[in-house]
């Protein structure tokens, strides 16, 4: 029962400082639990998501695509692309 709370401090910790690099709250909570709660993984797709976002794809487009590519930029891109 301890680590329960150690991991939602830890939770706690992570969507904070995901906030404070100005995502949104929905996106980080979605980003965190699509990745298990990896903070690095989660991060690495809401900066991807911004990136193509600012590229005027579709965000439902973008996150499919993310998911399906691992968060791999350039494979993500051209999916985007041939899309």
């Amino acid at each position: 029962p301890v680590c329960l709370p150690l991991q939602f401090l830890s939770y706690l910790g992570a969507c904070d400082r995901l906030l404070k690099q100005g995502y949104e709250e929905g996106q980080v909570e979605e980003a965190m639990e699509m990745f298990q709660y990896s903070e690095k993984k989660a991060a690495e797709f809401l900066h991807l998501l911004a990136q193509f976002n600012d590229m005027g794809f579709q965000q439902n487009e973008i996150k499919e695509v993310l998911l399906l590519c691992g968060n791999q930029r350039d494979r993500a891109l051209e999916e985007l692309v041939m899309k």
